[in-house]
């Protein structure tokens, strides 16, 4: 091949190309770039309607007995038998006899002083006899006026009177020392803690056990000011006068895992207001919390710690929403009929751990949006998620009927 020819076909060639590529260039088609349109948020919603709602007004506390006593004796002496209930934990009955202490010494000390009466009345039957011998005497002198009281022998008469009272007190003492010996039961209760045993020798005041009485239990809750608006108990509200009773309380705890309840009245309100807490303490009462139960409730224990739901005012024509549908600002999102966002003021009337009742900025059949969204402006489009669309439109579906 000749040199001419060498340099021409490769020229040839790129000439080619390019008039190729000019051609596709011109020839291609015009690219319309359609605008970017961002997805509209998918949100959960809640149809609003207005209810009467039972306000609940929650608290906690321990449970303490409604009396406790310090079991002491009166008298001194060897403990001689205990109850067979005698014993931490142990029942008893009002009257039952509890400890028994040695009461031969008080039955002697009982048999002297019947002896020191019987003598006195005898001496006190003496000197009235005395007495109206010198009446008489002196009247059959014949002395004209008033006998002296020597004579009618008054202050012998008086000191043998005082000298029998004195041996009747003394005897009604040693009765009741003797009676002493026998300790009883104050009230039906339980032993909370025994302190004396048999043989063992005890002195006045010395402790025999610490009791308390069971025919109710207390429980002390604690309640912040701002809820005592929702309670229908006043601060001069003494409870079970006249046959009063206060609201009810309902008492949920723990015992072997698992969780029972006891149903009782708040009975009054404590006088103080805590000032460090600023508290208030209303004091609920639950009847006969260690009988029997038909359920096999365990009983309402001292020490036990539980949680207490009161019954409060019912208020009507409110609305329930979730607390987490208040945004930060106070307001809440509500959906119009063309699907988009609105921001509204309310007015809540109460906020619990996950509930707010609103009693004024929402009305009835209007759509609340319970999503968490962050940016948001108001007219923004929004879908609603599929099953609370189905939810609204059944609850529209409802209200038409």
């Amino acid at each position: 091949m000749s040199k001419t020819m060498r340099v021409l076909i490769p020229t040839a060639i790129l000439i080619f190309s390019l008039v190729g590529a000019v051609i596709l260039v011109l020839s291609k088609p015009d690219v319309k770039t359609a605008p970017t349109v961002a997805p509209r948020p998918l949100v959960r919603v809640q149809n609003l309607q207005p209810e009467t709602v039972t306000m609940l007004v929650k608290s906690q506390g321990t449970v303490m007995p409604r009396t406790q006593s310090s079991l002491v004796s009166q008298v001194a002496g060897r403990v001689v038998s205990v109850a067979p209930g005698f014993a931490a934990g142990g029942f008893f009955e009002k009257g039952d006899v509890l400890v028994e202490i040695d009461r031969r010494d008080y039955e002697l000390a009982l048999t002297q002083a019947k002896a020191q009466v019987a003598q006195a009345a005898m001496r006190l039957k003496l000197e009235k006899q005395e007495a109206e011998i010198a009446q008489k005497e002196w009247q059959r002198l014949g002395k004209n006026g008033r006998p002296p009281d020597l004579v009618l022998r008054k202050p012998q008469l008086a000191e043998a009177q005082a000298t029998y009272d004195a041996a009747s007190a003394a005897m009604q003492l040693a009765e009741l020392n003797l009676e002493r010996t026998q300790i009883r039961a104050p009230y039906a209760g339980r032993v909370r803690a025994k302190m004396a045993d048999v043989g063992q020798y005890v002195n006045p005041g010395s402790p025999i056990a610490q009791i308390y009485a069971v025919d109710w239990a207390e429980v002390r809750l604690p309640l912040p000011d701002e809820e005592l608006a929702f309670l229908d108990v006043p601060m001069h509200f003494r409870g079970n006068l006249n046959g009063e009773m206060g609201p009810e309380v309902v008492l949920y705890g723990n015992f072997a895992g698992q969780k029972y309840q006891w149903r009782g009245h708040i009975t009054r309100l404590e006088g103080e207001i805590d000032a460090r807490s600023l508290m208030v303490y209303a004091v609920a009462r639950v009847e006969n919390p260690y009988g029997k139960s038909q359920t096999n409730r365990p009983p309402l224990a001292v020490g036990m710690f539980v949680h207490a739901e009161i019954t409060g005012h019912k208020i009507e024509s409110i609305i329930s929403i979730p607390r987490a549908a208040i945004r930060s600002d106070g307001r809440v999102l509500v959906v119009d009929a063309d699907q988009q966002l609105r921001f509204r003021e309310i007015d809540v009337l109460r906020t619990t751990d996950d509930t707010a009742y609103v009693q004024g900025g929402l009305q009835a059949d209007e759509t609340l949006c319970l999503s968490p969204l962050e940016s948001v402006v108001d007219g923004m489009r929004i879908r609603i998620a599929a099953s609370d669309e189905k939810s609204k439109k059944d609850a529209s579906e409802e209200v038409a009927e």
